[in-house]
């Protein structure tokens, strides 16, 4: 069977893995090249613990607050656009504590099918990604936030995820040689990270040397459709034809659904990060600061510093004030770090495919009898990549899915 997939980022080659596994001829098309994928930027995190989706009660107020300061970690760029004002209704609808309800044991099972994926790729020791299990704390200054996180908490300890609710001191003898302000924090032991910028080629040259073909700079320009199928997949340089399609092509992938004839309800969400070379005192935990939004990752003997989440369609512009917000939040929490606003030009950006649920969409198109999604995975792409890859795979080939597929159904809202 050939199998061509569209998106060269963590989920189009996570899928590209485990479809050459399972014995498929596959091709990768990226639109830009493999060395400069979203996912690099990512904050590496692992994150079974993130189990309550983006679209939950509180947000809606959360969001209008931040949109007028500057600095804000979230922001919706004013525009008139119908798909923004959609994806905005459909956010509303769904920021609920029913739907937070039902989505807690899908993001759950779906992040530890991803967890113990990257388990298994790092006891097997077919390509070294940085795998680290050190949990991570959701770091807190204020007594209105500590009642939140005690909730929380006492949310993932009843789902099975293990929280553990930590005074200031408790956090401060768990980094022992970087000084952290904050009041608590919850620490989840479940979770772990990795480097991105070393995972993505090291699963590039492990793709190549299985056989799987990998092309750059190959923009898809139209899709064929005839008889309930892809025909062709024409790009500026050549046609190609496959059996199956994977449509993985994160933000961008509602300009290819349009061709395919479904509005797909997607928003690009545009995060920034940075690295702070080689600081004196470091952290050994990974960390999201609560109230700033922020998250700081160890990383090869450096710290990764990223944040925001600005809905503003695929303009990947930096915005300096929101940069500015990241710099001053690591600044309150660990004050030893030296940390400074870094050159615009060494600012990483990248968009992250964001569903208005929460929940990515994974599976069989229902209109198309060949086309697979993976897609709208939002901030957690790097951490449900190998989860994504063997769905993919299981549903191209035909196999009984690892889970149901159901809640991720690109048309799940023209159901309701």
């Amino acid at each position: 069977m050939k199998v061509g997939i569209i998106g060269g980022g963590v989920s189009g080659l996570f899928s590209a893995y485990y479809l050459r596994l399972a014995g498929c001829d596959v091709t990768v098309l990226d639109n830009g090249t493999f060395a400069d994928s979203c996912s690099h930027g990512n904050a590496g995190m692992i994150v079974p613990s993130h189990i309550i989706p983006l679209a939950a009660p509180g947000m809606i107020a959360k969001g209008i607050r931040w949109m007028f300061q500057s600095d804000s970690p979230f922001y919706v760029k004013p525009r008139l656009n119908w798909e923004l004002m959609r994806w905005g209704w459909l956010f509303h609808r769904h920021a609920t504590a029913a739907h937070v309800e039902r989505a807690i044991p899908i993001l759950r099972d779906l992040s530890l099918l991803s967890k113990k994926g990257y388990q298994e790729l790092a006891m097997a020791d077919e390509f070294d990604f940085g795998w680290q299990e050190r949990g991570l704390f959701m770091l807190y200054q204020t007594p209105e936030n500590e009642h939140e996180m005690a909730e929380e908490a006492e949310v993932a300890n009843r789902a099975g995820v293990e929280a553990q609710l930590l005074t200031g001191q408790q956090v401060q003898d768990l980094e022992p040689d970087a000084r952290v302000t904050v009041r608590g924090a919850i620490y989840y032991p479940g979770d772990a990270h990795i480097y991105p910028n070393q995972l993505i080629p090291a699963l590039v040259a492990r793709l190549r040397q299985m056989g799987v073909t990998l092309l750059e700079n190959q923009q898809v320009t139209d899709l064929t459709v005839q008889g309930g199928s892809v025909r062709q997949v024409l790009t500026k340089t050549g046609e190609y034809v496959f059996d199956e399609i994977v449509l993985a092509a994160g933000a961008w992938s509602l300009e290819l659904m349009r061709k395919l004839g479904l509005n797909l309800p997607l928003q690009g969400g545009k995060g920034y990060s940075f690295m702070v070379p080689k600081p004196g005192k470091t952290i050994q935990i990974p960390a999201i600061m609560l109230e700033a939004r922020a998250t700081a990752t160890p990383m090869n003997g450096q710290v990764r510093l990223a944040g925001t989440l600005e809905i503003a369609g695929t303009d990947l512009s930096v915005n300096t004030n929101r940069v500015r917000g990241i710099v001053q939040s690591i600044n309150r929490y660990y004050p030893d770090l030296p940390v400074s606003q870094p050159a615009t030009e060494t600012v990483w950006r990248g968009l992250r495919p964001c569903s208005p649920d929460g929940l990515p969409y994974i599976g069989r198109l229902s209109h198309l009898n060949n086309v697979t999604l993976a897609t709208g995975h939002g901030m957690m792409g790097v951490s449900l990549g190998p989860a994504t890859g063997m769905l993919v795979a299981e549903a191209v080939t035909g196999q009984t899915s690892s889970l149901p597929l159901d809640p991720f159904a690109a048309d799940r809202f023209r159901r309701k």
